[in-house]
């Protein structure tokens, strides 16, 4: 852990040197370890972000594959492959601040060892001094925060003890009239109040990790409102509200259990944190809205495609210029024969349902919803609208209407047989089928001479038929 505490001690020292105010210097502590980790929460921001604007794609898959939850994870993952999206990655930098914070921990509760680099042996020596000078007790149990309550010590009795121990520093906590090196008591009912001068600093440290996790809960407040909900990502946005939750009591629970210290960095990294999530949203925004406008155009464009494509298969069949592709399997011409049969049987079986509902007073074709396949009226999904992508103004209230219309109806179409599931199958092919190029009639071969070729060899005499001459 050296390593890492020993950067973050030089910092926080030298910053106290130049302002002569621990409080002041770890609050610039705060703010500078923010700059140096501002491009991480950019890509972090802008990935939860660009996560965000293809919610609206993923709910309408999380509703078409509802049943299926596998092949919406396939779907939605090649969704993400085809944005340039990885999910995760915008909350893994979120963890960064961590280490940072543990490192910062060791700091503030050893400063005998890490700011003024005394071995234990030299701790020990000083423990004494201070011991045999009536200014210290050594308590019954171990301390793990010792040397802030010997560092306050060696500030109330510097000019004593800075001959003997040349290498200790004259580290002042206070700020704001608080001991930043003490806990924050809880039970303030048993504090004196007779005295402003001791219950003031005691309800000074008393707010500081209230007001920590105060400022957590609003930080994750406004990115839940700048970020829209993921729709189909389950698993971020779980994180997300977990976060959410766990941060503030966290920044509670350090705030009581820690030095006064780390509840100020708490909250001056929740101040510059609310500040930059303001700022990113704003920078961010723009280009998120660029991006979007390009996806709707590029997905506008797509179904332009599909749908030329479609009318120009159904232009050349009605015009009976659609020919066998010749690459063709023989089984693969055998199954689309019997397709075409089955096609012909599913029609007139249709002709014959369409005369009795004419025979017994009722309209001739039952209204269908959209995502009717054959008899099953909700093999699309209860909330299917066909033009979603195309009619993107309109999708979620006629989404909503049909959620409502489906609601507690029958999911078979009785009226409907069975067999006219080939029909609407072969109708949703002929909307991505390639456009097949009418076959080209070879020319016919010139007719054949009979005038014999100089070059062709004579034919071989039949070696059954005998000598003509020895008939004769």
């Amino acid at each position: 852990m050296n390593f890492i505490t020993v950067p973050f001690n030089w910092l926080l020292m030298t910053l106290y040197n130049f302002v002569q105010n621990y409080g002041l210097a770890v609050i610039l502590f705060a703010l500078i370890v923010k700059i140096i980790l501002l491009p991480f929460q950019m890509k972090s921001k802008h990935s939860m972000m660009r996560t965000a604007s293809i919610a609206p794609q993923l709910q309408e898959l999380q509703k078409k594959y509802a049943d299926n939850k596998q092949k919406y994870q396939e779907e939605a993952t090649k969704l993400y492959r085809e944005e340039g999206i990885k999910p995760m990655s915008g909350c893994l930098w979120n963890l960064i601040p961590l280490p940072i914070l543990i490192a910062l921990y060791g700091v503030i509760r050893q400063p005998l060892k890490h700011a003024m680099g005394m071995s234990a042996e030299r701790i020990t020596e000083l423990t004494d001094k201070l011991v045999s000078m009536g200014a210290y007790t050594i308590p019954e149990k171990a301390d793990p925060y010792a040397e802030v309550k010997l560092a306050n010590i060696i500030s109330e009795n510097f000019e004593k003890i800075k001959d003997a121990f040349p290498e200790v520093l004259d580290i002042n906590y206070n700020f704001l009239g608080i001991n930043l090196g003490q806990k924050p008591e809880f039970k303030f009912w048993q504090w004196d109040y007779s005295d402003p001068k001791v219950y003031l600093p005691l309800l000074g440290m008393l707010l500081i990790p209230i007001l920590s996790a105060v400022l957590s809960w609003l930080q994750s407040y406004i990115t839940s409102k700048t970020t829209p909900n993921t729709g189909g990502n389950d698993q971020a946005a779980a994180q997300m509200k977990s976060m959410a939750f766990m941060m503030p009591l966290f920044s509670l629970y350090i705030g009581f259990s820690m030095p006064a210290a780390l509840g100020v960095y708490w909250i001056a990294q929740y101040v510059f944190g609310i500040i930059q999530e303001v700022i990113l949203n704003k920078y961010y925004g723009k280009k998120i809205a660029a991006e979007e406008a390009i996806r709707k155009e590029r997905w506008r464009i797509k179904e332009e495609i599909l749908e030329e494509k479609r009318q120009e298969t159904e232009r050349l069949r009605a015009e009976g210029k659609l020919q066998a592709n010749a690459n063709t399997s023989k089984k693969k011409l055998q199954a689309q024969e019997r397709n075409k049969e089955e096609q012909r049987k599913a029609a007139k079986l249709k002709e014959e349902m369409r005369q009795k509902r004419i025979e017994m007073g009722l309209p001739p074709e039952e209204e269908k919803p959209e995502s009717q396949v054959g008899n099953r009226r909700y093999a699309r999904g209860r909330a299917y609208v066909a033009d979603r992508y195309t009619n993107p103004e309109t999708a979620a209230e006629r989404t909503r209407l049909a959620a409502e219309a489906s609601e507690g109806a029958a999911s078979i179409d009785e009226t409907v047989p069975d067999a006219t599931d080939l029909i609407d199958s072969a109708a949703e092919i002929t909307e991505t089928a390639e456009v097949e190029v009418p076959e080209i009639e070879a020319p016919e071969p010139p007719a054949e001479s009979t005038a014999s070729d100089p070059w062709e060899a004579p034919a071989s005499p039949d070696p059954w038929e005998g000598d003509k001459s020895d008939k004769n």
